[in-house]
This record gives C-alpha cells, sequence and structure tokens, in this order.
C-alpha cells in the first residue's frame, strides 16, 4: 500500500492536503484538478502493473458521468484507469468521452465502445449505431446483443450482511442511493437496497426505520447519518451498511461529530474498496470490488469481438470483503 507521503511527492502537493482531500474534508478548498490530480495518483499506486502481448486498435470509453460527477464517485474512476492501463499494455490507442460531451463524439476511426456506467436500452440502441463492438461495464443493457462486465450485488450484499450479523449485530441500517438513467427513461432498482430489505426480512432483522435512501455520494452519506443519530439517539442501530465507500465515509464523519465511537458503538461497512478507503480514520471495512479488472475485463473481451467472436458474454468479478478498523 502506498503511504501519504508518496502520493504527496507524485502528486506535487503537501502531506496535510492529501490526507485531507482523501477524507473528503469540506473545510478544504483546493481545485477539482488537484482533487483529480491526488485521486490518480492515488489509484495508481495501488495498481500492479503487467506485461503483456501488443495489438494496434482505437477505442472510445464513453462515461455515463461527467468529468466532474467522477471525481465525486472514484468507483468509475478507477474503472476508467483499469481501462486505460490495460490498452497501454496493449498498445491500444483510448479516447475520453464525458457524458457532457457527447455531443462531440466522432466514432469514425473507432473499432469499438466500452461504456461505463448505467446505460439505459435506448441509449446502447444509440451507441450501436457507431460501432457493433460495445463492451458495457456495470451494466448490462442487453445481455442477448452486448458484451458486459458487472458485479453481482446482490450476493454481495448478503456477503456484508452474513459478515455483521455473524459479529452479533440484530439492529442493522442501510445507507444507500438511488440513480436515474441519464436519458430520463427510468429510476434504476439497486440491488443493495433491495436485497438488503429482502434478506434481512428473511431473518426477522428488517426494520424500515433503520434505512435511509438519497443518492451516492459523501455529502449525502454524512447527512443520512446525522438523521439517523438524530431519530434513533440510543437506540441508534450497532451497524451501518453503506451503500458505497464514500456514504461510507460520510457516515464516519457525522459519527466523529456527534463523538459517537467506531466501530466501538457503531460498525461501519463500505463497499467498492475505493483506492481511499485505507487512508480514512478508522480505516474502513468494505466489500472490495475488483474495480481495475473490471476495466481490463471490458477491453479483453473487446478484444475477443474484433477477432470475430459473435455470441455475447456477461461476465460477473467476484468481490472480497476486507476487514479494517471500522468494524470488528
Amino acid at each position: 500500500m502506498a503511504t501519504i507521503k508518496e502520493i504527496a511527492e507524485k502528486a506535487g502537493v503537501s502531506i496535510a492536503t492529501v490526507s485531507r482531500v482523501l477524507n473528503y474534508d469540506p473545510s478544504l478548498s483546493v481545485t477539482d484538478e488537484t482533487r483529480k490530480k491526488i485521486f490518480e495518483v492515488a489509484e495508481e499506486l495501488s495498481y500492479k502493473k503487467r506485461t503483456v502481448r501488443t495489438s494496434t486498435s482505437k477505442i472510445a470509453i464513453i462515461h455515463w458521468y461527467t468529468e466532474k460527477e467522477e471525481l465525486e464517485d472514484l468507483y468509475y474512476m478507477s474503472i476508467r484507469f483499469g481501462i486505460e492501463e490495460r490498452c497501454q499494455q496493449l498498445d491500444i490507442q483510448v479516447v475520453n468521452y464525458f457524458y457532457n460531451d457527447l455531443g462531440n463524439v466522432k466514432l469514425e476511426a473507432i473499432q469499438g465502445i466500452i461504456a461505463v456506467g448505467k446505460f439505459s436500452k435506448q441509449q446502447a440502441e444509440t451507441l450501436a449505431e457507431f460501432t457493433e463492438h460495445i463492451v458495457f461495464v456495470d451494466c448490462s443493457p442487453d445481455e442477448d446483443r452486448y458484451d458486459s462486465v458487472v458485479i453481482d450485488f446482490e450476493a454481495a450484499t448478503k456477503k456484508i450482511l452474513n459478515y455483521l450479523i455473524e459479529k452479533g449485530h440484530q439492529q442493522i441500517g442501510y445507507i444507500g442511493g438511488r440513480e436515474k438513467f441519464k436519458d430520463e427513461s427510468s429510476e434504476i432498482e439497486d440491488s443493495r437496497d433491495k436485497t438488503f430489505r429482502s434478506y434481512l426480512e428473511e431473518k426477522n432483522l428488517l426494520n424500515e426505520d433503520y434505512v435511509y435512501i438519497k443518492t451516492f455520494s459523501v455529502n449525502d452519506g454524512y447527512s443520512l447519518m446525522k438523521q439517523a443519530i438524530k431519530e434513533h439517539g440510543e437506540d441508534l442501530p450497532t451497524a451501518f451498511f453503506a451503500g458505497n465507500d464514500l456514504m461510507a465515509i460520510g457516515c464516519i464523519r457525522a459519527l466523529h461529530e456527534a463523538a459517537i465511537p467506531v466501530p466501538q458503538r457503531v460498525n461501519i461497512v463500505g463497499i467498492n474498496d475505493i483506492s481511499v478507503s485505507k487512508y480514512i480514520y478508522p480505516e474502513l471495512t468494505t466489500l472490495k470490488v475488483y474495480t481495475e479488472l473490471m476495466g481490463e475485463t471490458a477491453v479483453d473481451l473487446f478484444i475477443e469481438r474484433i477477432a470475430d467472436r459473435k455470441v455475447a458474454k456477461k461476465i460477473f468479478i467476484a468481490t472480497e470483503l476486507v476487514i479494517r478498523k471500522s468494524s470488528f
């Protein structure tokens, strides 16, 4: 694991700035460019490069986020990093288009697209007008037609809940988010929320008053935990599953401000294991999603497609529980 000092040296900023950026300190005033540089360096230093054969192609990475939104959800930055690193290894040229740039997309010389994020079936059909070689990462709008790389978030959620239940927790809360497709066609069903409710209901442990939903951001993790503290007081659940690591970081900040010790009074478990998760206090227990591998796998699927594979593939990437200091 890279140290904060190593990140600071490579990013060309102070150790204090790195620490405050990685902990999402809301009182810190830095440019988005500086934040982006720090996050990318942290990701790069945690990534293990491999040497592989080379090829020559050119692909477009289409992001469902804007560049600014990506700074608020490092999950997608990490996937992008995996794609770019794999393409570099294979001598594949890459051009990036964020959602707010899609009107400027020029794909005449592109052999394929890797679409990162949540895309509706209608959006997938629009992309298919540019090329038949499309790989979706983190969604599967049509598994019979398009390649995709996804995570089984139902199994991931059960893995986290089983861990908390085995640790003796009977009062478990959920702090999560909702998302919509960018074309506003519909709200996206979230299997973390759905599975949390159904799985705990099966075990007679579900309390709907412990479920809080906004968006998957640090600020909403913070505000929802403050709301939970206000509403439940001494009856606050002994553990919370946060829908992603950024929400977990916000939860921990709210608990610190309320002088509620983590994990002695409240355990926090996130999901994703983004690169900053090991730098916050206390270090975050989380379910590791191999985001770089998701990106790498998408590139490998693209290579197979241009080699004339006709049948679509949908690949699930495994997850792993990483126990740190925000739970016991």
